[in-house]
This record gives C-alpha cells, structure tokens and sequence, in this order.
C-alpha cells in the first residue's frame, strides 16, 4: 500500500515539474497533479493491458519480440494521459508529443522510486 502512495506522489511531482518546464503541458495545483496521478494509476491499471495488446498486435509485436517492450510501454502510457487530459479540467497538454515526453518521464522516475525502494 505505501508504494503505491509513493508511486502516486511521485508520479503527482513529475507532472507538477513537467508543467513547470514545459509549456505544451498545463497542470492547475499539487492538488490537481495528486488527481491526475490518481487517475493515471487507475485508467493504466484498467486499461493498460488492453493498449498493450491493441500496441503490440499493430506492431506485429516487433517490440516485444526484440526487448524492447519499454517502447509499447510509452507509448500505453502517453495514450493513458491522454485519457486522463480529457477526463481533468485542470491538467492539459497540448498535442501528442508532450503525451510522450511524460510517459518517458514517468518511466524514469518509476524505475528510479523502484530501484530506491527495492534494492535494499
């Protein structure tokens, strides 16, 4: 249970800094990047596996079958907050490409909250 807290603060601060760095991306409060992230966790909970699936299946699963799976992996994620712009009237971005930098973002700070958290 605390790593998902974690996982959503963590996740809420990205957001936060990123629409602080990044013009394309607008985000209302701390309050708000704690919603987003809320919604984040649970529409790529519900929904991930099926994008994952719909990703691979375009791609003929390339990208699964030569590792390099964290691609689908960003590209799920950058459609998840794409979902969740849509469903949060204080979060924004502007296009598809912040979508992506994001997902990328979040991919690095998850492996590094992760490696912080478990490789003791």
């Amino acid at each position: 249970m605390m790593d998902i807290i974690i996982t959503i603060l963590v996740n809420a601060v990205v957001f936060l800094l990123a629409s602080k760095v990044m013009s394309s991306v607008y985000l209302r409060s701390f309050g708000t990047a704690i919603w987003v992230a809320i919604l984040f966790g649970i529409i790529g909970w519900l929904l991930g596996w099926l994008f994952t699936f719909l990703v691979n299946a375009l791609t003929l699963g390339i990208f699964w079958i030569t590792g390099l799976s964290i691609v689908i992996r960003i590209i799920v994620n950058a459609i998840v907050i794409e979902i969740v712009d849509k469903l949060s009237s204080g979060f924004d971005t502007k296009g598809f490409s912040p979508n992506i930098i994001l997902a990328i973002l979040i991919a690095i700070a998850g492996a590094l909250t992760d490696y912080l958290l478990y490789s003791t």
